[in-house]
């Protein structure tokens, strides 16, 4: 991504530093904040790093036990999945730190041996543990909106260079892991569930990889539900409570185990279908971006890289799109392409997608299981298949209630929801009661979810208000004054 991409994801990362509790000032209805953020640890860069060490060692050794058994279409397999993201993460690190224009022998040396997320994180740990022992200048003013009882309260405060470089590895290392989980961890979990049914036997290595995978997985859709809250509400201040958290990974660990169990069992059933089954997920989520693309008549963005060709452009793109489909193969993205956007995203979240793909997937993964029941192998005979099916069903099915749950009680930013969740539920009730009463046509009840934990329906914008007299704030006039100032900054440090 260009300069100005990355500084507005450093923004977005840094915007959940808690600020010290010590505003100085207020100025023009903004709360000035001049004291530098406290700086939290860079957990995130710490288990990224351990998720892909430990998946690397893990399919190592069982490459080694494939090796000594002869096992020459498993040790193939395995080998591609534990070498085609680390390739793919040295050279996403190696981009986003732009280390090729750099004297930096060591560094380029360790990504060779796939040991870039190694030095990466020994060079967050190094700047956090120094961060604090010396005042530093700051180098740009983070600009946030906070949300407080359904009032908004615009803060802004300074931000160090310390800061700046962990939000730099921070939004590195969430690269990484989404790479990481998709590209690597969940065909690698679906190979080593297909081999341990196929071979009637479970190898405490193979065990061992399968639930590290599984963890990659969940980390990496989590992180892309994260991600996605944060590009939407860009102008606002994310604040994700632990429960949400739990929420979160509920949805997406039901979701993820559900979906690669029915693949699997299917391809067990019929081996050469799933092939079709997956190429043609595959390739419906890679070229549905650019058929929108297409059908708005759009222009590539070219924030991509200035220095690259139109060529060089397209094939970034494309294997941008690549990471978007396997994402929606195995789970929901939470995002929206718009490849003639800057950010490559798309801001507006639309609900009827999101229950298009609910739907069709639950569909999908009904079928898949019915057609596995039917032609089941002899394998199955000890296990109860009814029961089997029905699990995973529900299992997906409670997939789609946590989501539901976080969106309706655990959402940041729930209450500038236009509607909610039991609004959706309400409105799609009463349609049905108006075509069983003969197409009567009457205005929808208001919602009666009014509590404060529920979700608050607003029919206008979220309002603004001075502290110092209580009257509306037009922030978009306050906050341009300092615009210009504020970029030039921000260019001179990158």
């Amino acid at each position: 991504m260009t300069c100005e991409v990355a500084m507005e994801e450093q923004e977005r990362e840094i915007s959940d530093i808690e600020p010290q509790e010590c505003p100085t000032a207020v100025e023009n209805g903004v709360l000035l904040v001049v004291n530098h953020s406290r700086i939290k640890p860079p957990f995130s860069v710490v288990l990224a790093t351990v998720l892909y060490c430990a998946e690397f060692v893990s399919a190592a050794v069982l490459c080694s036990m494939y090796h000594k058994t002869d096992d020459d279409i498993w040790l193939g397999f395995t080998i591609a999945f534990m070498l085609l993201p680390a390739v793919i993460i040295q050279l996403a690190l190696t981009f986003i730190h732009r280390d090729l224009g750099r004297d930096r022998p060591l560094v380029l040396f360790l990504h060779l041996l796939m040991l870039g997320p190694v030095i990466r994180c020994f060079e967050a740990l190094v700047v956090y543990f120094k961060a604090g022992k010396k005042e530093e200048p700051y180098v740009t003013i983070s600009r946030k909106i906070s949300l407080k009882k359904g009032q908004g309260m615009p803060m802004e405060w300074e931000i160090g260079q310390s800061e700046r470089n962990l939000a730099t590895h921070r939004n590195a290392f969430k690269r990484t892991a989404v790479i990481q989980a998709f590209l690597g961890s969940a065909p690698q979990l679906t190979l080593q569930l297909y081999a341990t049914i196929q071979e009637k036997y479970i190898l405490p290595a193979r065990m061992a990889l399968m639930i590290i995978t599984l963890i990659s997985i969940t980390y990496g859709a989590l992180v892309c539900s994260v991600l996605a809250i944060q590009i939407r509400y860009d102008d606002y201040k994310v604040r994700l409570r632990p429960f949400a958290y739990m929420c979160m990974i509920a949805w997406r660990g039901l979701e993820i185990a559900a979906r690669i169990t029915a693949l699997v069992l299917f391809s067990t059933a019929l081996t050469h279908w799933v092939i079709l089954v997956g190429m043609s997920n595959l390739l419906f989520f890679f070229f549905l971006p650019w058929v929108e693309f297409w059908a708005r008549k759009g222009s590539l963005t070219q924030d991509v890289e200035k220095n690259f060709s139109k060529l060089g452009t397209t094939v970034v793109l494309c294997m941008f799109t690549l990471l978007y489909a396997c994402i929606n193969v195995f789970c929901w993205s939470a995002v929206q392409l718009d490849l003639s956007h800057r950010e490559l995203i798309e801001r507006k979240q639309r609900w009827c997608r999101l229950a298009m793909y609910y739907g069709g997937r639950f569909v999908e993964n009904f079928v898949l299981i019915t057609l596995w029941y039917f032609f089941k192998s002899d394998f199955y005979e000890y296990v109860c298949a009814p029961l089997l099916a029905v699990q995973l069903l529900i299992c997906y099915s409670l997939a789609v209630l946590f989501m539901l749950l976080f969106y309706q009680f655990c959402h940041p930013c729930r209450r500038l929801f236009k509607y909610n969740v039991h609004d959706c539920l309400h409105c799609i009730c009463c349609r049905t009661g108006r075509r069983e009463a003969r197409g009567r046509r009457g205005k929808l009840p208001p919602s009666y979810s009014t509590a404060a934990t529920m979700v608050l329906v607003q029919e206008e914008p979220l309002e603004l208000l001075d502290p110092r007299n209580s009257q509306p704030l037009d922030l978009t006039s306050q906050l341009g004054e300092r615009e210009t100032a504020i970029v030039e900054d921000m260019m001179e440090a990158a």
